[in-house]
């Protein structure tokens, strides 16, 4: 009996360790831990420097916290939750208050909804939708000013990155095409309820106006492959023959294609495969094949013909004086001009 009585106690006390305030639990699984600190939520409101006639988009807004900073900013909020029980305590909140009238809550995935109207959006999201998020986010059009979104460290830095820094990775350059990002502060694990296994960051991404006019699909066909081994030089990774054979395949079907192809594309069509970086986080820091963008059947073109667009491709190389570079320390405004000089050459990297 003694021993039932200590451990419905043991019980009790970790259930009260596991609750918001108004008694909904938690589901660590989910992603859901909810900033404690007053302090932190007065920064992140402050940092992003929202005006009296913004409208916010808040994702992941739990039991509102941070949106009664917002709504004390704002014009008016948009929470996007989908936990039903957090969007009964939100409404429970605001109800009756001053605020009521200026906040909407939708719940849904935010994955899967589409977007609102929004200037600024302000997130503490779950890590795991950290990528598809960021992408979806940058899609949206009209363009918003900025977000501020809340991130697990290793990611934000992977965001913020600049060529050779260790965790420089395509999930960096492609950010950074269609965005500026800084990195704001660093928030410890202890700053949540409960607390995460990791520290977070909480960084700045202001999307550039207008995109750069680019296919995105080409753009992250080369991004990709030069990141698959991002350490080696250039001319190393495309000396490859399954890299050879594989742009041949593109050069020859797009040649006999070019009089068909439109080529015009939704921009949220064609930016969604950017947000594709799962590799991003366990690759190498040499790297290492990857084999849905780079296996070819070997015997698809003959030696000679390998031969022939062997050079064409190197020819391009050193035409821009890539060949000895490494992907790892190539800037935003080398990729695109490499691109730019392969496209020319009639060698394209999208798949047709």
């Amino acid at each position: 009996m003694a021993g039932g009585k200590i451990q419905k106690r043991k019980l009790a006390a970790s259930a009260a360790v596991n609750h918001y305030q108004g008694g909904v639990p938690f589901h660590k699984s989910k992603g859901q831990h909810i900033l404690k600190n007053p302090m932190l939520v007065e920064t992140i409101v402050q940092k992003s420097g929202i005006k009296t006639t913004d409208v916010v988009l808040e994702i992941g807004p739990g039991t509102g916290n941070l949106t009664k900073k917002l709504l004390e900013a704002a014009k008016s909020v948009i929470a996007i939750e989908l936990d039903p029980r957090m969007v009964l305590e939100l409404q429970r909140r605001f109800q009756g208050t001053p605020f009521s009238n200026k906040l909407k809550v939708i719940q849904g995935d935010v994955l899967k909804c589409d977007l609102p109207y929004f200037d600024i959006c302000v997130a503490n999201i779950p890590y795991q939708i950290s990528s598809p998020l960021t992408f979806k986010l940058l899609s949206h059009q009209p363009a918003f000013r900025c977000a501020v979104i809340m991130f697990q460290r290793e990611f934000a830095m992977r965001l913020v990155a600049q060529p050779g820094d260790t965790l420089y990775c395509r999930l960096s350059v492609n950010t950074q095409l269609l965005a500026r990002v800084s990195h704001l502060l660093k928030v410890g694990r202890n700053n949540f309820r409960p607390p995460p296994k990791v520290d977070s960051s909480v960084v700045r991404i202001e999307p550039r106006k207008p995109l750069p006019p680019v296919s995105f699909k080409e753009w992250d066909g080369l991004v990709r492959l030069c990141f698959n081994r991002k350490n080696k030089t250039l001319g190393s990774i495309f000396r490859q023959k399954s890299v050879i054979s594989l742009l041949e395949k593109n050069y020859k079907t797009l040649l006999s294609l070019q009089n068909l192809q439109s080529g015009s594309s939704r921009v949220e069509d064609d930016l969604g495969v950017l947000g594709d970086t799962s590799e991003d986080h366990s690759m190498e820091v040499d790297g290492g094949r990857d084999d849905d963008e780079m296996e070819v059947e070997d015997g698809e073109v003959n030696v000679g013909d390998e031969s022939d667009f062997k050079e064409k491709v190197l020819g391009v190389l050193r035409q821009g004086d890539f060949e000895e570079k490494r992907s790892s320390k190539l800037t935003q405004v080398d990729f695109l001009y490499l691109l730019s000089l392969f496209n020319k050459a009639g060698i394209h990297f999208s798949s047709c």
